[in-house]
């Protein structure tokens, strides 16, 4: 499919008819704002109306070749009722807006344009992009989506296409991505060029929706080939961590670990106990918006603090728990040790029940182990 659609997509391009359909899978808002003057939303429409786009196109093109043996649901034609998130929740969910994600304890672990299997009975993705901001982490965000189906449909390799309406060849992480056979990197009309085709058109619609396609079916009808219990390969690597800190081995991981291991992105390792909040406040500190969190109005503020790291790069993190908001402050660590917010964890994403799930465990000296041990600098002292 892959060597087919490289040499062939180029013959297909977005028309008049399938721009205007793929409009039904935006909101009334949304194409309001795609010929807004206000730039950030109208990018922000644009980039939601070129996936509609690509989707409408594979649908159009899955009829024609036979290298596409079933394409996945989603947009408009993804089912009306979603599953809200929740803890022990592990396998292919839509969301509200019918994108399709794979939620691993409830959390959402990765969201996939387009999902579709091969004429060799592959399970391959797309990720379709609308300008190279996109780009940042993007070769760390297709590495973990292709371990993530690789494990669980037990493939060797999973074929991977990068469709965009901007030319991004020149970027290293697009040159690096080309090398590799089961990738294709697609470059079709841009959003200017399609926008011109539809201007003059009427804003009445007649869409066409996909009553009897032959090769559309549901995302959650893909079936695992392997066990997924994201809870249990999450404490599986928290206890490797753990053991390794404790008998002061190295904290990361070592070179050739379990396949498992590579699917989990972020360790949580506990809440922590008044006393442990308080050494990490006088040894390293913590601020929110410029203003310095000391421990004693710590807990008019905040009701918990849970203590991660991201992966595979072992970046800590620190979770407060507000008491003002229904939602947690993520705070990174900087150069010198001290931990900044960065941005809120709203309470409607599956990983915020996982936070709320965590009660304190985590002692002065087990706290302080952690830091230490995966922290960018040694914190200052008093």
């Amino acid at each position: 499919m892959i060597p087919w659609l490289s040499s062939n997509f180029k013959n297909f391009k977005p028309t008049a008819a399938i721009a205007l359909n793929a409009t039904r899978h935006m909101n009334r808002l949304e194409r309001r704002k795609l010929f807004s003057p206000d730039i950030e939303p109208m990018r922000t429409a644009e980039g939601r109306w070129f996936e509609a786009i690509i989707y409408e196109m594979f649908l159009d093109i899955s009829q024609k070749s036979d290298r596409i043996r079933f394409l996945a649901r989603k947009g408009a034609d993804a089912p009306k009722q979603q599953k809200f998130a929740q803890l022990g929740q592990n396998g292919i969910f839509y969301s509200k807006y019918g994108d399709i994600v794979i939620r691993g304890n409830g959390q959402d672990l990765a969201e996939f344009d387009l999902l579709l299997v091969t004429s060799d009975n592959e399970v391959a993705f797309a990720e379709v992009v609308t300008s190279p901001s996109d780009l940042k982490e993007f070769e760390q965000e297709i590495q973990f989506k292709k371990n993530l189906l690789g494990y669980l449909y037990n493939q060797k390799t999973v074929p991977f296409l990068l469709i965009s309406s901007i030319d991004i060849s020149n970027y290293s992480v697009v040159r690096r991505l080309a090398k590799a056979k089961e990738n294709a990197i697609i470059f079709t009309s841009s959003c200017e060029q399609i926008k011109k085709i539809v201007k003059h058109y009427r804003p009445r619609i007649l869409y066409t929706k996909p009553e009897n396609h032959p090769k559309l079916v549901l995302a959650t009808d893909f079936t695992f080939k392997k066990p997924f219990d994201y809870r249990k390969f999450h404490e599986e690597v928290k206890s490797q961590i753990f053991s390794r800190i404790t008998y002061n081995g190295p904290a990361r991981k070592p070179q050739g670990a379990a396949s498992t291991d590579e699917l989990v992105k972020k360790v949580l390792y506990g809440a922590l106990f008044p006393q442990s909040i308080k050494a990490v406040c006088e040894s390293y500190g913590m601020s929110v918006k410029g203003n310095r969190i000391e421990f004693s109005d710590f807990s008019k503020f905040y009701s918990k603090a849970i203590i991660a790291t991201d992966l595979p790069g072992y970046e800590l993190i620190i979770y407060l728990r507000s008491r003002q908001k229904k939602e947690y402050l993520k705070m990174v660590q900087t150069k010198d040790g001290h931990f900044k917010f960065e941005r809120p964890t709203p309470s409607k994403v599956g990983f915020f029940l996982w936070l709320e799930s965590l009660q304190p465990t985590l002692g002065t000296r087990i706290t302080l182990s952690i830091l230490e041990a995966f922290t960018k600098k040694e914190p200052k002292t008093k």
